[in-house]
Order: C-alpha cells, then structure tokens, then sequence
C-alpha cells in the first residue's frame, strides 16, 4: 500500500467526461489499496476569464479582491470530481485551502505557502476517504483572507500537501505524457525523459517550460517529494524529477526551454552611482515585481543604461512603480517592449563541459538571431531575442545539442 497525491490539472478536467475520467483513475488507484488524495485545478479557460475580468475592470486592480475571485474556479472542479467520485462508490470529501488550511504569507496573488497541518487529512485517508482538494488556494490568517498562489498553483499545492502526508509520490497529471528535451508541437522529434533531477527541471521550469510550477519543484527538491508526470489520457509511462544520484548517466543539455511571457523593460540614462540598482529593484520587490534577467552597461557622462526582464503580467505595474520613483531615482525614461521570448538551454552536464554557450551562440548566429541579453547559471544559459524567432530558434537547439530523437 502506498500513499498518493494525485493532482490533474485545467484540461484534465475541462468538462464532465473528464471529470468522470479522472474520478475513474482515482477509483483504480484506491482499489489498488492505495491511500489517495486528489488536487485539482478549475476548469481549463475558467481561471483565464477570472483573471480577464478582474484586469477589464482595473489593470491596477486590488490584489486582495483578485484572489476572492479567481480562487472560484477550483471550488467549482472540488464539488464535481467529489460527486463524481462519490458516484462511482468511492468515499470523497472537498476540501478548501482554508479548510485545511493552507496557511500562506500575505502576498495576494503569488503567496508562499508557509504551514500545512497534514494530519486530519491523513486521518480521512486511513478511513478510507479521498480528500478533493482546491489547489492553488490558501489562507492569510493574519486578516482571515483567501490567497492564491500564482499561475500553476496546482502543482505547489500538491507537493506541499504530499510532503504534508508524507506521501510515498506526487503523480501530476496533465496533457502530455511526461517531461520532454523541448517543446514537442515546436520539435516534433523532441524525445520524452524518464527522469530529470529536481535542479535540472527547476531550471526548466524557472525559464519557460510549462509542465511543472517553478516553486512546486523547488519544494520537491527542498522536501524530497518524488514527481511524476503523467498523461491523464493514456497509461504510457511517465517521467520521474528525483534526486541527481538515481540518473546513471547525465546529458551535457537535458532539455531547451522558451517563455514568451517576458517582457524587456530598459531604463535610460540611470545616475551611475552607488545604490541606484538598489532603489529601482527594491521599489519592483516592494510591488511583488519579479525581475529575471539584469544587464547594465558601462556608464558614460555619468549615467549609465539598465535593462531587465519582468513578467508581462507585472509590467504595468513595474512601469506605474517606476514612473512614481521616477524623481528620486533621477532616470531619463522607461523604455518597455513585451515582444521578447526567453530561450534557455538546461543540464546539470555542463558544470564539467566547456563549450556550452558557444555552441548556443553559434546556432543562433548561423540562423541569422541577434541576442539581445544574456543570463547564466551553473546549469543554464538563457538568451532574450525577439519574439517572432522563437520556434526557429528552439529547433536549431534542439538539433545543435543532438537532441533530436528518430523521426516519427
């Protein structure tokens, strides 16, 4: 007997056949006499209309406000699969962030989890019970006000519950059958991985790749909370994101990410002193601004240009953030463009290869792309380009770094 957190995401259970799908999976899972817990995402489109009307109304709108509406979506999916589940002879209860609770900071819209108390859960569990729960919710008890956890919440919510329980694995259901080299509707020859280490996939999932929430996989990481992804529509195997001492042999590049929901944000003519970069991304944190990429060049007549990346999402908050600071910051102009696409190649291979970048660079270059910032880690090399060289881009790497599997 096991213990698992199973979590499907929008499209698996976009309308009532796949409800009845997924109650159907869940069912097999406790026959098999495992003791399960299930979390789900709304409706597929349902959070994306929520978010819709809230940005209609105010592009500014109060983020408070934001979370009561579009923490609805899940609600609605919990009380389905429950009676769907319910339906088909298996005990199941919902369960709402609070209810729990899944007890978060304050910052409305992206909150970080900070407690979950597992164990009535596990109780319900041990009797035989399916605990339906609403990802991406949680709850502020400092003001008793619902949160969410930012776009893919789903996934966050499922590992902190499975590290709760201290379940045996987290199986997160989606629309593909697992994690790929690339984008497989952009690199048809893109190959599946059976196992990926938490780093490498955190990196992943940080610059563009959509499978996993980026701080799903670093509480996985932090936790030990093994992942699968699986298909909710097939019973092909899936991939597994472990530890890097149970993957035998390490590619130099794992896979090639992309994002194009960046957007490039530069700063003209910034005082080139002490603190500046201090005062315009302290004022963007103070916002709940995320930044990525940081480029500044050499200074001349005493000022000096900055540019970095934020989220689409937040660049209209960046900018009216920006403009307030204007006078105290003491900068020319803000110069924005969201027509950029972040492209990232991964593997925890390159600590020991030299090459990697050039090889990267190289690519690009034959391919006629100009890169207009460059962003590096450990294992990563991200580049910014224009938007509209995205797919070119993404299949020259894939073929740059043999990652292409047969032809279909």
């Amino acid at each position: 007997m096991a213990r698992i957190v199973m979590k499907f995401g929008g499209t698996s259970v976009a309308d009532l056949d796949r409800i009845r799908n997924v109650a159907n999976r869940v069912k097999r899972e406790v026959e098999a006499g495992n003791e399960v817990a299930v979390v789900v995402s709304a409706m597929s489109g349902a959070t994306n209309q929520l978010v819709k009307w809230c940005q209609e109304l105010s592009p500014l709108h109060d983020a408070r406000e934001y979370d009561v509406v579009v923490a609805t979506g899940e609600q609605v999916t919990i009380g389905l699969l429950a009676i769907a589940l319910q339906t088909v002879g298996v005990e199941a209860r919902s369960w709402q962030g609070w209810q729990i609770p899944i007890v978060t900071d304050g910052a409305h819209g992206k909150a970080r989890v900070e407690s979950i108390d597992g164990r009535l859960l596990v109780e319900r569990m041990q009797q035989g019970q399916v605990p339906v729960i609403a990802g991406f919710q949680g709850v502020e008890p400092a003001r008793n006000r619902v949160t969410t956890l930012g776009r893919g919440g789903s996934d966050l919510s499922a590992v902190a519950i499975a590290a709760a329980v201290k379940a045996d694995r987290c199986d997160i259901y989606t629309d593909v059958d697992g994690i790929y080299t690339t984008d497989p509707r952009i690199v048809p020859r893109a190959r599946k991985l059976e196992r990926i280490s938490y780093e490498e996939m955190l990196e992943l999932a940080s610059v563009g790749a959509k499978v996993l929430q980026t701080r799903s996989v670093e509480l996985a990481m932090k936790q030990r909370v093994r992942v699968q992804v699986l298909s909710s529509f097939s019973d092909a195997p899936g991939s597994l994101v472990v530890d890097e001492d149970e993957i035998v042999e390490q590619p130099i590049v794992s896979g090639i990410a992309y994002s194009r929901d960046d957007a490039k944000v530069t700063l003209r003519r910034v005082p080139d002193r002490p603190g500046i970069a201090a005062g315009v991304f302290g004022a963007l944190a103070q916002a709940n601004c995320n930044v990525d990429m940081i480029v500044q060049n050499i200074g001349a007549d005493a000022t000096t240009d900055m540019t970095f990346t934020v989220g689409k999402a937040d660049l209209a908050r960046a900018q009216d953030t920006l403009e307030k600071a204007r006078g105290e910051l003491g900068f020319e102009a803000i110069l924005a463009d969201p027509e950029v696409a972040k492209i990232s190649v991964v593997g925890v291979g390159m600590r020991s290869h030299a090459g990697v970048a050039n090889t990267m660079f190289r690519a690009l270059s034959e391919k006629g792309i100009n890169i207009q910032v460059i962003s590096t880690s450990e294992i990563k090399v991200s580049v910014l380009i224009s938007a509209e060289y995205t797919e070119l881009a993404v299949r020259a790497l894939h073929t740059a770094y043999g990652l292409d599997g047969p032809a279909a």
